[in-house]
């Protein structure tokens, strides 16, 4: 366990990174940055995505994994000379795993201005619920 994941326990009981940045499919990877809030319905991911399109941009759902695969589109202009670049052409990847916490099928996703904003509904198995007394 990582120290990231001690601190911030809704990242440690839930989601947990899988710590790889190089895919062999891909080449050199870069995670992204991001954020999971937890409500009773549902967890909200936050992803930073600068310069990914929906057109360069695959999620992947399946049964116990999350997999969000980002690619930068920037043309060089001709004649172009860098003389110094805060980011790398790298793909990002984020991979989470949920142990069957989330309901898969009821994904919704909206990227805008760079941000993906993903919405995993919960398993109505670990939802909260009102036991009523008789």
């Amino acid at each position: 366990m990582n120290l990231i994941h001690s601190l911030i326990p809704s990242l440690n009981r839930n989601l947990v990174v899988n710590e790889g940045h190089h895919d062999k499919d891909l080449g050199p990877t870069v995670q992204p940055n991001y954020e999971i809030k937890e409500t009773d319905e549902a967890f909200n991911l936050s992803v930073n995505l600068p310069g990914v399109t929906k057109q360069d941009l695959a999620i992947t759902a399946e049964a116990e994994s999350l997999r969000i695969v980002g690619k930068r589109s920037w043309n060089r202009p001709k004649d172009w000379t860098v003389s110094h670049r805060e980011t790398s052409d790298a793909i990002y990847l984020l991979e989470l795993e949920h142990d069957n916490r989330v309901k898969t099928d009821n994904i919704n996703a909206k990227l805008s201005d760079g941000v993906l904003r993903l919405s995993l509904p919960k398993a109505e198995a670990i939802k909260p619920r009102r036991i009523e007394i008789s």
